[in-house]
């Protein structure tokens, strides 16, 4: 049955429609991710390829890059032993070597793309990490009981999602109350050239799927559901971190 206030033809084509920007977005991931060096290198501002697409994109260099990447795992405490659920995991380029540090944590990583979950267990089992697991899937559609996370994880996946208010919704509900739900991606905005590039290549290519949250919207939205909110931005990437009401 359609929910209230759809039609079933419309209901119908927002499916249909949903369901072709996850398959473009799936398919621009594995091109991309095939080339892990090259998206590595511009993930993390640090090869000669990367740091061109990072000033000419982005308008940032490898100091502010750093930046944004540690802002958005600052929340996580270096003595953390519960479970935490990131998605999307990407190769694991940001993320792996802080969860070397955290041998108590339980962390399960999550993508839609298959390879780019291929790149990320790869990049585990060379730094021997056995307590991380890893599984393909859609953040639309979590596998995962009620509270189940003490921590969730999203970095650079929500200007990306296709569905994403069931993605706002299931990062929620598998947060435990008084869990931390924490992150980066993309708002528009902040800087003009940024906003043209993304909209010209990104979203025309299946990197990026809009709408897209500005620095108001998304400070409302996380105000509506969790406490003690952090937000920030370097240039035109979002940082945050917050907490699931009790």
């Amino acid at each position: 049955m359609a929910p209230t206030g759809y039609t079933f033809v419309g209901y119908r084509s927002e499916a249909v429609e949903k369901g072709g920007q996850k398959n473009r977005i799936r398919a621009a991931y594995e091109k991309t991710g095939g080339d892990h060096d090259f998206y590595d290198g511009m993930i993390t501002c640090s090869t000669i390829p990367g740091k061109i697409v990072c000033r000419l994109v982005w308008a940032m260099g490898e100091e502010e890059s750093r930046k944004y990447i540690d802002l958005s795992l600052s929340a996580i405490p270096g003595d953390f032993q519960g479970k935490l659920l990131e998605i999307p995991v990407g190769t694991g380029v940001l993320t792996m070597p802080l969860y070397r540090k955290l041998s108590s944590a339980e962390i399960t990583c999550m993508d839609d793309s298959p390879d780019m979950i291929v790149r990320a267990e790869r990049r585990a089992n060379a730094m021997q990490l056995s307590n991380v697991s890893f599984r393909q899937g859609d953040v639309g559609a979590l596998p995962f009981e009620n509270e189940s996370f003490d921590i969730v994880l999203s970095q650079n996946g929500f200007h990306a999602f296709p569905d994403k208010e069931a993605a706002w919704k299931e990062t929620y509900r598998v947060l435990k109350p008084g869990g931390t739900f924490c992150g980066c991606f993309y708002v528009k905005g902040e800087v003009s050239r940024t906003d043209r590039l993304i909209n010209r290549f990104y979203v025309k290519k299946g990197y990026f799927s809009p709408p897209f949250e500005t620095m108001e919207s998304l400070n409302t939205r996380l105000n509506s559901l969790y406490a003690e909110t952090k937000l920030g931005s370097v240039k035109s990437i979002a940082y945050f971190s917050c907490v699931k009401k009790r």
